[in-house]
């Protein structure tokens, strides 16, 4: 019979895991269980939940660091921060309904572990970037810490970074420790309409090259564009190419200023405020109200951003995809139609293989991603390296065993 471990501690997560040790069984680590559509598909017998893991555990604004436990709800740590004025910096998306579920079930605890950051990753970087320390217990049983509460703090192995992007294959984490900023004062929109894909890459590196500090750069093609809730977008019949500042509010209209001149004669203008520029920008980081619904294959892919347009165009050829542009370019959402099956697979690795781009299967029914493989293939010797790795945290194989990749 299944099992269903709820711990409320790090010592009765550590109980937890040494009991699936002694018993040699696997357990699927699960937080909000909002990504659970997400990789391949689960090989463990038993669920280790941590939702009971919750609550913030320190928050000082005035250091900018906030120490909370894995299980929380991301909206908790996000309302907190908000009420002092700060902000997560990496925008970490909301992907519960993009993968079949609900909204607003991710854990901070989730969100590190996936390495997820929006439009924001362009400036403030990955999540990984702003994870400062941990308190985990690894497949061995062993409750360890790592990192301190400023960076200055961590020394030796920084395994914080180690297990950001491990999908909870390396150790089950209880508490992490997380940057914060200041949240801009005023953030301000520009949209430029009418841009093919070539000629909004071209937009968007100049854009972010330039003095005006630009912090996120999108571009929704037609059949993206026509599916946002803003109407300034929805409704201008063409695609929209969407470039973002923040900041005082002298500086940020300003720079805005500076933008519609440097584009001006490109496409026509718009100018976004208040809730129609946050609303386009959380639309952009969710990625699921600008692409269709249903069953349709979804890839993640990462190229260089002026290479993104010659993906998109050869795999056309395919059949229908719709594609967002995210990270000026450097990350692309497809989606290709259900009939398409596993013949996307050997389409997209060889699209981008030319410019050594990174492409995840990000959803797909539970036959496909059991089929082929769901994350980039690693060369041999990174693969063999990955193996050394989970052995030394995981050596029975019991933590996620099979979520990214087959054996590990």
């Amino acid at each position: 019979m299944a099992e269903i471990l709820r711990p409320e501690t790090a010592e009765q997560t550590a109980d937890a895991v040494k009991w699936a040790l002694a018993e040699e069984t696997p357990v699927a680590v699960v937080g909000g269980d909002s990504k659970a559509a997400l990789g391949r598909p689960s090989q463990a017998a038993h669920r280790l939940e941590i939702g009971g893991l919750s609550g913030i555990v320190m928050y000082e604004p005035e250091e900018l660091v906030l120490t909370a436990r894995a299980g929380t709800p991301l909206s908790e740590v996000e309302a907190a921060v908000a009420a002092e004025g700060q902000e997560l910096a990496f925008e970490p998306p909301d992907f519960g309904p993009l993968l079949g579920g609900a909204s607003g079930q991710q854990t901070i605890g989730g969100v590190l572990a996936c390495n997820l950051a929006g439009p924001g990753r362009l400036k403030a970087g990955a999540a990984r970037d702003h994870f400062l320390g941990v308190e985990a217990v690894s497949g061995r049983g062993e409750v360890f810490k790592s990192g301190g509460r400023v960076v200055k703090n961590v020394t030796g192995y920084d395994l914080c970074k180690l297990f950001a992007g491990s999908y909870g294959t390396l150790a089950v984490m209880t508490e992490v420790t997380v940057k914060v900023l200041p949240a801009p004062e005023k953030v301000r929109t520009i949209l430029v309409y009418g841009l093919d894909d070539t000629a909004a890459a071209a937009v968007m590196s100049e854009a972010m090259q330039s003095p005006h500090e630009v912090s996120a750069a999108a571009h929704l093609p037609p059949s993206a564009a026509v599916r946002s809730s803003v109407s300034y977008v929805s409704g201008a019949g063409t695609a929209a190419t969407a470039l973002r500042v923040g900041g005082p509010e002298p500086s940020a209209n300003h720079r805005c200023a500076a933008l519609k001149e440097m584009f001006a004669g490109r496409g026509a203008l718009e100018e976004l405020h208040g809730e129609n520029s946050a609303l386009l920008w959380r639309e952009v980081r969710d990625v699921a109200p600008l692409l269709p619904d249903g069953d349709s294959l979804l890839w993640r892919v990462s190229v260089p951003p002026m290479d993104g347009p010659r993906v998109v165009t050869e795999l056309a050829g395919t059949g229908d995809v719709d594609a967002v542009y995210d990270w000026a370019g450097g990350l692309l959402w497809l989606a290709f139609s259900e009939d398409t099956g596993e013949a996307s697979v050997a389409a997209v690795r060889a699209a981008i293989g030319p410019t050594g781009g990174h492409a995840t299967l990000w959803r797909a029914p539970v036959s496909v991603r059991a089929s082929v493989p769901v994350f980039q293939p690693q060369p041999e010797a990174l693969a063999a390296l990955s193996a050394r790795v989970k052995e030394s945290f995981d050596p029975k194989g019991i933590l996620n065993p099979g979520r990214m990749y087959a054996g590990v």
